[in-house]
Formats: C-alpha cells, structure tokens, sequence
C-alpha cells in the first residue's frame, strides 16, 4: 500500500473489507481473493474510523480533515459529509443503524441521522480530546475514551445524554475501546501500555491486561466475549483470556506501529492495520497467528526443505519455484523460467541449487543465491512430473509420463542413463539415503526399486490399487513408504521387498508423504483435505490437522534439532510451517505461518494506453507484470472503481483456469480408465489371492499377499 493504514473494517456479510488510509482514500476489497474492487475517493487527509451500518447498506468514515462521510456501499457515492470544527478521532454506527457518533478534538460527542445528515444530539463532559467512542450491542449506551486533560472513559444514556459512569484509572490517553458481546463490560486500551476490562453495572476495574511494551492503540472482544484482541505501536496483536487476564498469543510480523484491528462477522479472522503499509490477517481458528504474505496464486504441488533448515521451496500451477525463509515465512526469491505448472522439485545436498521439473517438458538447474537458471534439460518431449537430487549431490534423477526416469549429471546437466520397465506415467523419484538405489513409483500401481550402479530393477512392489503417487525412504534407507490414489499408505521392507503395514485411515487419494528426521513419524497429506501423522513402529495415527482448504499436495521436515517442524503446500496454493509437540504420548500440531495470496496476475499486460489508474493502482499492477506507464485518471460516478487492467487480469485468470480445469479433467478420465484396468485385474487376482476391502476397510493381509520380488 501506498501509505500507512489508519483504519479497517470488515461489512456485515463478511464480503467485503475495507482499509483507510493516510492519504484520505479508502480501499475496498472483496474477501473472496482479496484483491482490491474499489476506492471510495473524498477524503483529504488520514482516515482515521470507519463503521459499516448493521445491515452493510451504509458506511461511514471520519477523517482529519474535519468531516465524517456516510458512503452507500453498493455504489461508492457518498450521500452526506457532516462537518466538524476539528479533526475526527472515531465514528461509530449504533446496532439498529439509525444512528451514527462521532467526536473530534473540542471534547464533544455529536449524535447524527445518516438518512438526513442532521446532529441531532451534542454530549458534552470529557475534560479533553475525545479519542474513540462505541454503542453497546442493545444501542442504549455509549462509551467514550478521553485524551489530553482527562484520561478517562465515560459511559453515555444515549436516550437522555446523560453520563453514568466514568472511569478513571488510566494514566494516559484512552486510545481504543470496546463493548464485550453481552454488554456488561467494557475493555479500554491506552497510551499508559496497558488494557482494562471494566464491569459496566459496578465501574470497577476487573482486570489489568499488561505486556505491551507500547501505546495500545485499539481493542475488541471475540465473537464469544471469551476473548480480547489488542493492537499496539510495539508492531504487536495480542490476545487475552477475559476470564484469567492473561496472555494466550503474540502475533507478530507487522514491522511498525499496529494502528487499528476488526474481526470478521464469521469470527475466524482478524485483521490488523499497520503503519508498515500492510494489512495483515490471522486465522484464529487455528489458536495461533496465522501470518497471510505474499505468495503463490494457484495450486502448491510440492515442497521441500533445504539442508540446513533455512528455506523452503514450493513449485506451483502458477509457473514458479518460491523460496521463503523458515523463521519468518518471507517469499527470499521467485525462480520464473517454466512455462507451464512445475511439478517436481528438489535441493542438492549442499541447498546451493534447486532442480525443477515442469509441464513445460524441461528440467531446470537453479542457483539458489541468485535465482537465475544455470542449466535448462530440454530432452523431454513430455511432463516432468518427480526430480531428485543423489545424497553425493553429482546426479540429478527426473521421472516422466513418458514411463522413464533419466539420470542427468548435475553440474553438466548431460544425460548418464535412462530407467524402462514402468507401463506409464512415473509420478515420483527417490534416492535412497546412501544414493546405491532408487525407488520409483507410477500409474501403473507399482513400485519399483533400481541399482543405481548397474541401472537394473532389483524389486517390484505391488498391491495398490490405482496410481502411486509418491515414495519416501526412511532415514536410514531400510524400509520404503509409498502412497497411492486408493486412499492408502504402504511400507516396505527395502532389503526383502515385504509390505509389512498399510496405513489406511484416509478417505481419498494420498499425494504426499515425509519421514521424520529420527525416522519415528511419518507424515502424509490426501485430497481428503487432511494431514495426518503415524508412528512408523504401530502404525497408529497419531494426529489430524483437518483445516486445509483443499488438497494437501506437499509435505516435508524441516532439519531442527530443538524442536519438529514441517511445512506444507495446498490446492488452494497456501504454504504452511507447523511445529508438531509431543507430551506424554500425545501429538499436537500448532501453525507457525502461512504464505498464500489469492491475487491474480498481468504479467505481459500493456497498460500504457489504460486510464484511470491511480499511483497506487498502477504500483500494484506492474508489481503483478504488467507493463508502461498510464499516466490520466477517470471516474464513473456510482460505481466502485475497478481498472481496465483488472478486467483483463480477471480474464486472463478465468481462461487459465479453463485450461487448469481441462487439464484437470484429462488426468481424471485416465485416471479412472486406468483405475477400470485396475478394478479388473484386482479381480481376478481377489478370487485367488483375497479381497483388498474387508468390511468396507483395506485388506492389510491382502497388500501383503500381492507382493512378488524379481531379482535380476
């Protein structure tokens, strides 16, 4: 954003969600992608409140320069300015939206009627500056914070205008103030670093919440009334139980001052505004900060982990590797170069280099330094779909639908050799933990283990009954996980070639699947939406994460060796850090951050002939590729402002998704004619050898009867 954010608000509904800023303008966004539909332009300087009306048909804002102005929100007209003799601190709507309040720097609440624009009430008896005012939820009262000449909040009848109660424990400005859900108390925020939760019917003070280091500048209860969030000038959200007093979280990330917060009607967001420029947003369904940055636009097919547990890579249907750091979930770098989705990926022992495979039929050699593109395989002549790295970091292995694996020297990027025996597509690529073998897995249901030295298949591994998506060998290389479209999760004894335990708790298809770094858990991730951990040793699943947005396409550890950290990529093309904590037996997995963006992109898009871009409008676009330099602005009266430009974008995004989709459908139909040839054969073999469902459930005798070795 162009300049710092003073104000936020979320609409009723939910859908919308609005930002004001320092230079008068107000940014309007739609909640479904959080890209920006609109500025409600008319405002001079700094925004300081903004209140939608309780049925979102109406907003009002209030703004230093001396006005308040209630906007229609469906077309961004602004239907009143009500004037005031000095800069106005705060505004606010009363429950049944036939009022608006508004105070400024002469110590006076003025009372108006949105639907004329009169003042139909004045309350006067702060000793100072009124700083924030709120109704309570029934609308009969008011509370007010005061500033400079009386650090203290009022309590307002709103029918009489009489104060009933003031409260003056504060010792300094009253910056923020709330009313709890039930109305019964009240939690002010101060200049003094701390918040107070006030009983409305006594006045006494129930708590003192203290552990800001800075000004707190705004405050609101949960939806609940069980919890109060905090924003202050220490770059800080934190949130409070009401009962205890005491602190439950610290969201951090927010580099500068946190200005103002607004909870979403849902009550599974936050938002907080910051003199950072930044509009942040936590998931408070998660019980921890939730850190939304920006990252990928489309699906996260696949993440990994550097050697040294600094970063983290993500290939995406949107073209690009992304590089973020471990600590803090900042996008480090953005390797471009593919043409169309990148499906597999891997670092080299030493993480100075990323390989990528691609739709795009290529292998790339990345340095990870500079993100440029050192080596560019153009031998395929169809999709990338797996690449790995040997542990002695001189090999570079990649599996096709082209039914190969080739060998490739990584520094040269020269072709060493070429794997056949697969009937179809290769999914996935492993080296073994000492580099003497590799596992591959395909759509044909197999799983085949190769001589790295010799090139020759040494196992075979059946028993699944649709496509093998992915294979993870264990740390120290004796046992072989692999996952498959029917829902299940297979170890493998590497030296016999037995399957000895079969996973099966989830409901659909496993993409992913990850060892820890000791070799206990396992972790795995299915279009069931769900990642789950297993404890190797009893097969027994140990937790679920179920709040994913889609599927859960990518997972893997990060080196850590105070702690469990893993990271995964999602349909939905979020990338997630996890700390996974273990206590007496029990396995718990809290969120770290999440990097995700929902916005599209223009990259190509010529906007030199394009009016009506405003600086911050042709900031934004150039950021997403577009190019030249519009320079004139336009208006439409009545309607929200939505550029030439975006139209485009949205369009170019509806025909990517249109090939996204076709493409999505071509792999489900051989998919499910793969699965037929599957069925088929499976039930020949269940006649003789078992059924694989035993009571709607896999059959783990029936995996363990299916498993034939050929030794070479």
């Amino acid at each position: 954003m162009a300049s710092f954010v003073c104000s936020c608000a979320f609409s009723p509904d939910g859908k919308s969600f609005v930002v004001g800023l320092e230079s008068g303008d107000i940014h309007v966004y739609s909640t479904s992608n959080w890209e920006m539909i609109g500025t409600l332009e008319g405002h001079s300087r700094e925004v300081r409140s903004m209140e939608y009306s309780p049925y979102g048909k109406w907003m009002c804002s209030g703004s230093c320069d001396k006005t308040v102005r209630i906007w229609i929100t469906e077309s961004g007209v602004c239907q009143h300015i009500l004037g005031h003799p000095g800069d106005v601190n705060c505004t606010a709507y009363s429950p049944r939206g036939d009022q608006v309040a508004s105070a400024c720097d002469d110590k006076m609440i003025r009372l108006w009627d949105p639907l004329t624009g009169n003042c139909r009430q004045i309350l006067s008896g702060h000793e100072g500056t009124v700083l924030c005012v709120v109704y309570s939820p029934k609308g009969d009262q008011i509370a007010s914070g005061g500033g400079i000449g009386g650090f203290t909040v009022h309590l307002w009848n709103v029918v009489t205008g009489e104060c009933t109660h003031v409260f003056d424990s504060h010792g300094d400005k009253v910056w923020g103030i709330a009313f709890s859900p039930k109305g019964d108390q009240v939690a002010s925020a101060s200049l003094d670093k701390t918040i107070r939760l006030w009983d409305v019917e006594s006045g006494s003070c129930h708590h003192i919440l203290e552990g800001h280091h800075e000004t707190v500048n705004g405050v609101l209860y949960s939806l609940k009334g069980d919890q109060v969030f905090s924003g202050s000038q220490d770059g800080t959200v934190r949130v409070w139980d009401v009962q205890s007093g005491l602190c439950r979280h610290t969201l951090t990330g927010h580099t500068q001052s946190v200005y103002c917060i607004a909870y979403s009607p849902k009550g599974d967001m936050v938002a907080s505004g910051s003199q950072d420029n930044t509009v942040r947003l936590w998931d408070v369904s998660f019980g921890g900060s939730r850190h939304i940055s920006s990252g990928h636009n489309k699906q996260v097919y696949r993440v990994k982990c550097s050697p040294n547990g600094n970063l983290v890579a993500s290939c995406s249907t949107d073209t690009t590797v992304r590089l973020w750091d471990v600590e803090t979930g900042a996008c480090v770098r953005r390797l471009s170069d593919h043409g169309e989705t990148v499906l597999g990926l891997a670092f080299s022992p030493h993480g100075n280099q990323i390989v990528s495979g691609s739709y795009d039929n290529t292998v790339r050699l990345w340095d990870v330094d500079t993100g440029t593109c050192q080596h560019s395989i153009t031998d395929y002549t169809n999709v990338v779909w797996s690449i790995a790295y040997s542990p002695q970091g001189d090999q570079v292995a990649s599996a096709s639908e082209d039914k190969t694996v080739r060998l490739w020297n990584a520094t040269t990027g020269e072709h060493r050799g070429t794997l056949n025996g697969h009937t179809n597509g290769v999914m996935c690529v492993e080296y073994s933990p000492d580099g003497s073998t590799i596992a591959t897995c395909s759509k044909d249901g197999s799983t085949r283990l190769w001589d790295v030295g010799t090139m020759a298949c040494i196992n075979i591994l059946t028993g699944h009954r649709s496509w093998v998506l992915e294979v993870a060998f264990s740390p120290r290389g004796d046992q072989l996980a692999s996952a498959s479209a029917d829902g299940a999760v297979a170890l493998w004894s590497v030296p016999t070639g037995e399957c000895y335990e079969v996973l099966a708790d989830h409901e659909d298809a496993v993409f992913c699947i990850a060892y820890s770094h000791n070799g206990d858990l396992l972790a795995s991730g299915s279009r069931d939406k769900t990642l789950r951990l297993w404890d190797v040793a009893t097969g027994q699943c140990k937790a679920v994460v179920q709040n994913f947005q889609g599927t859960v396409c990518g997972v893997a550890w990060i080196p850590s060796a105070d702690a469990n950290y893993l990271v995964t990529g999602c349909q939905d093309g979020s990338v997630l850090k996890w700390q996974v904590i273990e206590e007496k037996g029990q396995f718990d997995v809290k969120p770290c951050w999440t990097a995700a963006n929902g916005s599209f992109t223009v990259t190509g898009a010529s906007i030199q002939d394009v009016r009506g871009l405003t600086s911050l409008n042709k900031q934004l676009l150039k950021q997403r590729g577009a190019e030249g330099e519009p320079e004139n602005l336009f208006r439409e009266a009545g309607k929200k402002l939505i550029t030439m430009a975006s139209v485009v974008s949205q369009m170019r995004q509806l025909s990517d998704r249109t090939d996204d989709q076709s493409q999505q459908q071509t792999v489900q139909q051989d998919e499910q004619r793969d699965e037929q040839q599957s069925e088929q054969q499976s039930e020949q073999q269940s006649e003789q050898q078992g059924e694989w469902q035993e009571n709607g459930q896999p059959n783990r005798t029936w995996y363990r009867s299916v498993v034939r070795r050929v030794r070479k």
